[in-house]
């Protein structure tokens, strides 16, 4: 089954959720502001994406720019930042086996169904 990570609110998210729903797919939508993602939730698809922590970041957050954009940080405060912030996760993300995409462009999605 395919999961996606979905903000509503962004305009991405809703278009790669679409593209899920007309694929005919089965899939589980995680809306991780309102059910906050979990440390180990957070590494997992971080292994699964393939990427280093500040890479799942949204830096042109305000909340990015005013608390952490001029910091040293290491991946673990980074990962703990995302977790205190979930609006700085990049988004959306799918997840379909051991495969997971960050969906921008959207279309990326097809990649991984």
């Amino acid at each position: 089954m395919i999961t996606i990570y979905h903000n509503p609110r962004c305009s991405k998210s809703r278009e790669g959720l679409q593209l899920l729903e007309n694929s005919g797919k089965d899939f589980e939508v995680i809306k991780y502001l309102d059910t906050p993602i979990s440390e180990e939730q957070l590494k997992t698809l971080l292994t699964l994406l393939g990427i280093k922590p500040i890479e799942l970041v949204r830096i042109n957050e305000a909340i990015w720019k005013s608390d952490y954009k001029d910091k040293t940080l290491s991946d673990a405060q980074i990962i703990k930042a995302m977790m205190k912030h979930p609006k700085l996760i990049e988004r959306p993300i799918f997840v379909n086996g051991k495969q997971a995409i960050i969906g921008r462009p959207p279309v990326k999605v097809l990649d991984i169904i």
